[in-house]
Protein backbone atom coordinates (compact mmCIF):
# COMPACT_ATOMS: atom_id res chain seq x y z
CA UNK A 1 0.00 0.00 0.00
CA UNK A 2 2.64 2.57 0.63
CA UNK A 3 4.39 1.59 -2.66
CA UNK A 4 0.92 2.61 -4.40
CA UNK A 5 0.74 5.86 -2.52
CA UNK A 6 4.21 6.72 -3.53
CA UNK A 7 3.36 5.56 -7.09
CA UNK A 8 0.65 8.24 -6.91
CA UNK A 9 2.65 10.69 -5.39
CA UNK A 10 5.04 10.58 -7.84
CA UNK A 11 3.10 10.60 -10.37
CA UNK A 12 1.71 13.89 -9.06
CA UNK A 13 5.07 15.50 -8.33
CA UNK A 14 6.32 14.64 -12.50
CA UNK A 15 3.03 16.11 -13.75
CA UNK A 16 3.29 19.19 -11.58
CA UNK A 17 6.98 20.04 -11.93
CA UNK A 18 8.38 18.18 -15.06
CA UNK A 19 4.94 17.69 -17.20
CA UNK A 20 3.14 20.90 -17.12
CA UNK A 21 5.96 22.97 -15.17
CA UNK A 22 3.37 24.68 -12.59
CA UNK A 23 6.52 25.33 -10.23
CA UNK A 24 10.02 25.51 -10.89
CA UNK A 25 11.77 22.32 -10.60
CA UNK A 26 14.87 23.61 -8.06
CA UNK A 27 16.77 22.22 -4.85
CA UNK A 28 13.77 23.87 -2.52
CA UNK A 29 11.32 22.36 -4.46
CA UNK A 30 13.15 18.74 -4.47
CA UNK A 31 13.31 18.67 -0.28
CA UNK A 32 9.99 19.95 -0.35
CA UNK A 33 9.20 17.09 -2.21
CA UNK A 34 11.52 14.29 -0.64
CA UNK A 35 9.90 15.27 2.63
CA UNK A 36 6.57 15.16 2.25
CA UNK A 37 6.12 11.74 1.43
CA UNK A 38 8.87 11.30 4.45
CA UNK A 39 6.64 12.75 7.15
CA UNK A 40 3.01 11.89 5.84
CA UNK A 41 3.94 8.15 5.36
CA UNK A 42 5.49 8.52 8.95
CA UNK A 43 2.39 10.08 10.92
CA UNK A 44 -0.15 7.98 8.46
CA UNK A 45 1.39 4.69 9.44
CA UNK A 46 1.62 5.77 13.57
CA UNK A 47 -1.44 7.32 13.47
CA UNK A 48 -2.75 3.57 11.87
CA UNK A 49 -1.13 1.35 14.15
CA UNK A 50 -3.20 3.31 16.76
CA UNK A 51 -6.75 3.20 15.16
CA UNK A 52 -6.51 -0.33 13.00
CA UNK A 53 -3.78 -2.28 14.98
CA UNK A 54 -2.29 -5.27 13.37
CA UNK A 55 -0.80 -8.74 14.21
CA UNK A 56 1.04 -10.91 12.51
CA UNK A 57 0.47 -13.51 15.31
CA UNK A 58 -2.96 -14.58 14.97
CA UNK A 59 -3.45 -18.20 16.16
CA UNK A 60 -5.99 -20.77 16.54
CA UNK A 61 -6.42 -22.87 19.82
CA UNK A 62 -9.17 -25.26 20.28
CA UNK A 63 -9.46 -27.69 23.71
CA UNK A 64 -8.80 -31.47 23.32
CA UNK A 65 -10.82 -34.06 25.81
CA UNK A 66 -8.91 -36.90 26.11
CA UNK A 67 -10.99 -40.04 26.38
CA UNK A 68 -10.63 -42.67 29.27
CA UNK A 69 -12.71 -45.49 29.81
CA UNK A 70 -14.65 -45.83 33.14
CA UNK A 71 -14.70 -49.51 32.84
CA UNK A 72 -12.39 -52.52 32.42
CA UNK A 73 -13.08 -54.95 29.54
CA UNK A 74 -12.51 -56.17 25.94
CA UNK A 75 -13.23 -53.77 23.01
CA UNK A 76 -15.99 -54.53 21.12
CA UNK A 77 -16.98 -52.25 18.75
CA UNK A 78 -15.43 -48.50 17.55
CA UNK A 79 -17.69 -47.06 14.99
CA UNK A 80 -16.04 -43.81 14.80
CA UNK A 81 -13.47 -42.88 12.16
CA UNK A 82 -10.24 -40.50 12.69
CA UNK A 83 -10.29 -37.72 10.80
CA UNK A 84 -12.01 -34.68 9.21
CA UNK A 85 -15.08 -36.57 10.19
CA UNK A 86 -17.20 -34.40 12.90
CA UNK A 87 -18.89 -36.83 15.88
CA UNK A 88 -22.18 -35.14 17.21
CA UNK A 89 -22.37 -34.60 20.70
CA UNK A 90 -24.13 -38.28 22.35
CA UNK A 91 -22.47 -40.81 19.50
CA UNK A 92 -21.04 -43.85 20.48
CA UNK A 93 -17.31 -43.82 20.20
CA UNK A 94 -16.57 -47.31 21.58
CA UNK A 95 -18.16 -50.48 23.12
CA UNK A 96 -16.65 -52.15 25.47
CA UNK A 97 -17.86 -55.68 26.49
CA UNK A 98 -21.01 -55.49 28.75
CA UNK A 99 -21.82 -59.29 29.73
CA UNK A 100 -19.45 -59.27 33.24
CA UNK A 101 -21.39 -55.92 34.11
CA UNK A 102 -24.82 -57.19 32.94
CA UNK A 103 -23.96 -60.40 34.94
CA UNK A 104 -23.24 -58.09 38.05
CA UNK A 105 -26.35 -56.31 37.86
CA UNK A 106 -28.96 -59.25 37.75
CA UNK A 107 -26.73 -61.09 40.49
CA UNK A 108 -27.82 -57.83 42.98
CA UNK A 109 -31.09 -57.33 41.63
CA UNK A 110 -31.75 -61.10 42.89
CA UNK A 111 -30.09 -60.28 46.00
CA UNK A 112 -31.96 -57.67 46.77
CA UNK A 113 -35.39 -59.48 45.84
CA UNK A 114 -34.34 -61.63 48.70
CA UNK A 115 -33.03 -58.86 51.05
CA UNK A 116 -36.42 -57.41 50.90
CA UNK A 117 -37.93 -60.31 51.51
CA UNK A 118 -35.88 -60.63 54.60
CA UNK A 119 -37.74 -57.01 55.55
CA UNK A 120 -40.24 -58.49 55.81
CA UNK A 121 -39.17 -61.58 58.26
CA UNK A 122 -37.59 -59.10 60.56
CA UNK A 123 -40.80 -57.28 60.90
CA UNK A 124 -42.91 -60.39 61.32
CA UNK A 125 -40.08 -61.70 64.27
CA UNK A 126 -40.71 -58.32 65.57
CA UNK A 127 -44.67 -58.94 66.11
CA UNK A 128 -43.75 -62.37 67.08
CA UNK A 129 -41.75 -61.27 70.02
CA UNK A 130 -43.74 -58.29 70.72
CA UNK A 131 -46.76 -61.18 71.20
CA UNK A 132 -44.33 -63.67 73.18
CA UNK A 133 -43.27 -60.16 75.45
CA UNK A 134 -46.71 -59.87 75.92
CA UNK A 135 -47.20 -63.30 76.78
CA UNK A 136 -44.54 -63.73 78.90
CA UNK A 137 -45.99 -60.85 80.93
CA UNK A 138 -49.40 -61.94 81.41
CA UNK A 139 -48.09 -65.52 82.94
CA UNK A 140 -45.54 -63.07 85.39
CA UNK A 141 -48.58 -61.06 86.70
CA UNK A 142 -50.47 -64.97 87.06
CA UNK A 143 -47.62 -66.27 88.96
CA UNK A 144 -46.88 -63.31 90.91
CA UNK A 145 -50.67 -63.52 92.70
CA UNK A 146 -49.79 -67.45 93.05
CA UNK A 147 -46.54 -66.73 94.84
CA UNK A 148 -48.79 -64.25 97.31
CA UNK A 149 -51.57 -66.65 97.68
CA UNK A 150 -48.86 -69.53 99.04
CA UNK A 151 -47.31 -67.01 100.99
CA UNK A 152 -50.59 -66.18 102.47
CA UNK A 153 -51.31 -70.25 102.72
CA UNK A 154 -47.72 -71.30 104.54
CA UNK A 155 -47.87 -68.33 106.62
CA UNK A 156 -51.59 -69.38 108.25
CA UNK A 157 -50.23 -73.53 107.87
CA UNK A 158 -52.96 -73.57 105.60
CA UNK A 159 -50.53 -74.30 102.79
CA UNK A 160 -47.31 -76.08 102.49
CA UNK A 161 -43.95 -74.62 101.90
CA UNK A 162 -43.41 -76.68 98.93
CA UNK A 163 -45.83 -74.77 96.46
CA UNK A 164 -44.79 -71.74 98.06
CA UNK A 165 -41.06 -72.38 96.72
CA UNK A 166 -42.47 -73.72 93.63
CA UNK A 167 -44.29 -70.98 92.51
CA UNK A 168 -41.41 -68.17 93.72
CA UNK A 169 -39.06 -70.48 91.04
CA UNK A 170 -41.39 -70.28 88.40
CA UNK A 171 -41.45 -66.54 88.64
CA UNK A 172 -38.16 -66.61 88.63
CA UNK A 173 -38.10 -68.98 85.65
CA UNK A 174 -40.78 -66.23 83.51
CA UNK A 175 -39.12 -63.01 84.71
CA UNK A 176 -35.70 -64.39 82.81
CA UNK A 177 -37.97 -65.28 79.81
CA UNK A 178 -38.86 -61.73 79.96
CA UNK A 179 -35.60 -60.36 79.96
CA UNK A 180 -34.72 -62.46 76.71
CA UNK A 181 -38.06 -61.55 75.15
CA UNK A 182 -37.14 -58.17 75.37
CA UNK A 183 -33.52 -57.68 74.34
CA UNK A 184 -35.01 -60.40 71.00
CA UNK A 185 -37.30 -57.49 70.98
CA UNK A 186 -34.86 -54.93 70.93
CA UNK A 187 -32.63 -56.39 68.43
CA UNK A 188 -35.18 -57.05 65.57
CA UNK A 189 -36.15 -53.34 66.49
CA UNK A 190 -32.74 -51.98 65.84
CA UNK A 191 -32.50 -53.73 62.65
CA UNK A 192 -35.49 -52.12 61.71
CA UNK A 193 -34.11 -48.95 62.93
CA UNK A 194 -31.26 -48.96 60.92
CA UNK A 195 -32.20 -47.47 57.83
CA UNK A 196 -30.98 -45.31 54.62
CA UNK A 197 -33.21 -43.82 52.70
CA UNK A 198 -36.31 -45.41 54.48
CA UNK A 199 -34.62 -49.30 53.46
CA UNK A 200 -33.02 -51.37 56.16
CA UNK A 201 -29.24 -51.21 55.84
CA UNK A 202 -29.22 -54.28 54.03
CA UNK A 203 -31.44 -53.29 51.28
CA UNK A 204 -30.13 -50.06 51.03
CA UNK A 205 -26.30 -51.68 50.26
CA UNK A 206 -27.53 -54.01 47.46
CA UNK A 207 -29.68 -50.97 46.41
CA UNK A 208 -26.39 -48.91 46.40
CA UNK A 209 -24.20 -51.71 44.78
CA UNK A 210 -27.04 -52.45 42.52
CA UNK A 211 -26.87 -48.34 41.56
CA UNK A 212 -23.24 -48.67 40.97
CA UNK A 213 -22.67 -51.92 38.77
CA UNK A 214 -26.27 -50.46 36.61
CA UNK A 215 -23.94 -47.42 36.20
CA UNK A 216 -20.83 -49.11 34.86
CA UNK A 217 -23.18 -51.19 32.85
CA UNK A 218 -23.89 -47.93 30.93
CA UNK A 219 -20.17 -47.06 30.85
CA UNK A 220 -19.11 -49.90 28.76
CA UNK A 221 -20.99 -47.43 25.82
CA UNK A 222 -18.42 -44.31 25.27
CA UNK A 223 -20.30 -41.64 24.29
CA UNK A 224 -19.06 -38.77 23.03
CA UNK A 225 -19.12 -35.61 25.63
CA UNK A 226 -19.45 -32.74 22.51
CA UNK A 227 -19.26 -31.90 18.64
CA UNK A 228 -15.48 -33.04 17.82
CA UNK A 229 -13.22 -34.62 15.54
CA UNK A 230 -11.19 -37.36 16.42
CA UNK A 231 -7.69 -37.83 16.56
CA UNK A 232 -4.77 -40.23 18.20
CA UNK A 233 -7.07 -43.23 17.17
CA UNK A 234 -5.35 -46.27 17.79
CA UNK A 235 -8.21 -47.97 19.54
CA UNK A 236 -9.20 -51.79 17.58
CA UNK A 237 -11.95 -53.78 18.74
CA UNK A 238 -10.44 -57.11 20.58
CA UNK A 239 -8.29 -54.38 22.98
CA UNK A 240 -8.25 -54.59 26.43
CA UNK A 241 -9.10 -50.92 27.96
CA UNK A 242 -7.78 -51.19 31.84
CA UNK A 243 -10.30 -48.08 32.99
CA UNK A 244 -7.85 -46.08 34.52
CA UNK A 245 -8.17 -41.84 34.18
CA UNK A 246 -3.96 -41.53 33.39
CA UNK A 247 -4.50 -43.90 29.76
CA UNK A 248 -6.91 -42.09 27.16
CA UNK A 249 -7.50 -44.44 24.21
CA UNK A 250 -7.92 -41.44 22.34
CA UNK A 251 -8.52 -37.80 21.82
CA UNK A 252 -11.33 -35.94 20.68
CA UNK A 253 -10.44 -32.13 19.19
CA UNK A 254 -13.69 -29.74 19.61
CA UNK A 255 -15.32 -28.54 17.02
CA UNK A 256 -15.20 -25.02 17.42
CA UNK A 257 -12.50 -23.49 18.63
CA UNK A 258 -10.60 -20.16 19.40
CA UNK A 259 -8.93 -17.46 17.84
CA UNK A 260 -6.57 -14.77 19.32
CA UNK A 261 -4.47 -12.40 18.30
CA UNK A 262 -1.36 -11.31 20.50
CA UNK A 263 -0.75 -7.44 20.26
CA UNK A 264 1.79 -5.35 22.31
CA UNK A 265 0.45 -3.22 25.52
CA UNK A 266 0.48 0.24 24.05
CA UNK A 267 -1.66 -0.99 20.92
CA UNK A 268 -4.99 -1.89 22.38
CA UNK A 269 -5.46 1.04 24.44
CA UNK A 270 -8.22 2.40 21.60
CA UNK A 271 -9.42 -1.52 21.30
CA UNK A 272 -12.73 -2.23 22.72
CA UNK A 273 -15.28 -4.95 23.04
CA UNK A 274 -17.73 -5.21 19.69
CA UNK A 275 -14.61 -3.71 17.42
CA UNK A 276 -14.45 -5.03 13.69
CA UNK A 277 -12.07 -7.64 12.79
CA UNK A 278 -10.52 -9.02 9.99
CA UNK A 279 -8.21 -11.88 10.25
CA UNK A 280 -6.95 -14.69 7.59
CA UNK A 281 -4.78 -17.99 7.94
CA UNK A 282 -2.77 -19.22 5.87
CA UNK A 283 -4.31 -22.80 5.41
CA UNK A 284 -7.41 -20.15 3.49
CA UNK A 285 -5.10 -18.30 1.35
CA UNK A 286 -7.04 -14.95 -0.31
CA UNK A 287 -9.67 -15.52 2.32
CA UNK A 288 -10.42 -12.81 4.85
CA UNK A 289 -12.62 -13.66 7.81
CA UNK A 290 -15.04 -11.41 9.35
CA UNK A 291 -15.12 -10.97 13.46
CA UNK A 292 -15.39 -8.64 15.95
CA UNK A 293 -13.77 -8.51 19.77
CA UNK A 294 -14.95 -10.92 22.20
CA UNK A 295 -12.42 -9.20 24.84
CA UNK A 296 -8.71 -8.69 26.08
CA UNK A 297 -7.21 -11.02 28.01
CA UNK A 298 -5.78 -8.46 30.65
CA UNK A 299 -3.46 -11.38 31.82
CA UNK A 300 -0.17 -13.12 31.00
CA UNK A 301 2.72 -15.33 32.32
CA UNK A 302 4.85 -12.23 33.20
CA UNK A 303 2.98 -10.88 35.43
CA UNK A 304 1.97 -14.31 37.36
CA UNK A 305 3.37 -13.84 41.23
CA UNK A 306 3.39 -17.72 42.78
CA UNK A 307 3.32 -18.28 46.61
CA UNK A 308 6.87 -18.97 47.28
CA UNK A 309 9.48 -18.62 49.51
CA UNK A 310 12.48 -17.42 47.22
CA UNK A 311 12.64 -13.43 46.43
CA UNK A 312 11.38 -12.50 42.85
CA UNK A 313 14.03 -12.02 40.02
CA UNK A 314 13.76 -9.72 37.74
CA UNK A 315 16.54 -11.25 35.49
CA UNK A 316 19.70 -10.14 34.21
CA UNK A 317 18.75 -8.72 30.98
CA UNK A 318 15.94 -6.94 29.92
CA UNK A 319 13.02 -9.07 29.45
CA UNK A 320 11.18 -8.29 26.05
CA UNK A 321 8.09 -6.60 25.50
CA UNK A 322 5.78 -8.70 26.63
CA UNK A 323 1.98 -9.23 24.34
CA UNK A 324 -1.50 -9.36 25.34
CA UNK A 325 -4.18 -11.85 23.67
CA UNK A 326 -7.51 -10.55 22.05
CA UNK A 327 -10.06 -13.11 21.32
CA UNK A 328 -12.12 -12.42 18.55
CA UNK A 329 -15.94 -14.01 17.44
CA UNK A 330 -16.56 -15.83 14.22
CA UNK A 331 -18.76 -14.22 12.01
CA UNK A 332 -21.66 -16.60 11.98
CA UNK A 333 -21.37 -16.80 8.04
CA UNK A 334 -17.78 -18.05 8.65
CA UNK A 335 -18.56 -20.86 11.01
CA UNK A 336 -18.60 -23.16 8.28
CA UNK A 337 -15.04 -22.24 7.48
CA UNK A 338 -12.30 -24.78 7.97
CA UNK A 339 -10.64 -23.11 11.10
CA UNK A 340 -7.91 -25.78 11.84
CA UNK A 341 -6.05 -26.14 15.38
CA UNK A 342 -2.85 -24.50 15.41
CA UNK A 343 -3.31 -22.35 12.07
CA UNK A 344 -1.52 -18.85 12.23
CA UNK A 345 -2.68 -15.64 10.13
CA UNK A 346 -2.58 -12.29 10.32
CA UNK A 347 -5.35 -9.83 11.64
CA UNK A 348 -6.36 -6.30 11.94
CA UNK A 349 -9.02 -4.93 14.28
CA UNK A 350 -10.43 -1.57 13.53
CA UNK A 351 -11.44 0.44 16.47
CA UNK A 352 -14.31 3.35 15.94
CA UNK A 353 -11.71 6.04 15.15
CA UNK A 354 -10.53 7.83 12.06
CA UNK A 355 -12.65 5.18 10.37
CA UNK A 356 -11.76 6.68 6.34
CA UNK A 357 -8.07 5.52 7.03
CA UNK A 358 -8.66 1.69 7.66
CA UNK A 359 -9.37 1.23 4.24
CA UNK A 360 -4.90 1.24 4.29
CA UNK A 361 -4.96 -1.62 6.61
CA UNK A 362 -7.85 -3.29 4.64
CA UNK A 363 -5.93 -3.11 1.30
CA UNK A 364 -2.45 -4.58 3.26
CA UNK A 365 -4.37 -7.43 4.77
CA UNK A 366 -5.90 -8.32 1.23
CA UNK A 367 -2.09 -8.58 -0.17
CA UNK A 368 -1.13 -10.42 2.56
CA UNK A 369 -3.74 -12.77 1.97
CA UNK A 370 -3.09 -13.39 -1.50
CA UNK A 371 0.36 -13.54 -0.86
CA UNK A 372 -0.16 -16.66 1.03
CA UNK A 373 -1.06 -18.55 -2.39
CA UNK A 374 2.94 -18.30 -2.49
CA UNK A 375 4.80 -21.32 -1.47
CA UNK A 376 8.43 -20.38 -1.22
CA UNK A 377 10.62 -23.87 -1.04
CA UNK A 378 12.38 -25.74 -3.73
CA UNK A 379 11.42 -28.96 -2.78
Amino acid sequence: MEVLLLGIYGAIVWLIFIKLKWLPWNTTSQITVAIIPIVALTVLILCLNVVAPSSADVRVFKYTIPIVSQVRGRVIAVPVEEGNRLVRKGDVLFQVDPKPYQLTVDSLAAQLVGAKGGDKQLREQLRAAEGSTSAIRARINLTRTRVEQNRQLAATGAGNKFDLEQSEADLRDLEAQLSASIANEGQVRAQLAATVGGDIASVAKIKADLANAQWELEQTTVRSPCECYVINLALRPGAFVAGMPFNPVMTLVEAEGQVVALYYQNELHQVAAGDAVEFTLKTNPGRIVKATVDSVIWAQGMGQMQQSGTLPMTGVLAAPPSRFAVKFNIDPKDNELLVAAGAAGQAAIYTKRFAPIHILRKVILRVGAYSDYLILKLH
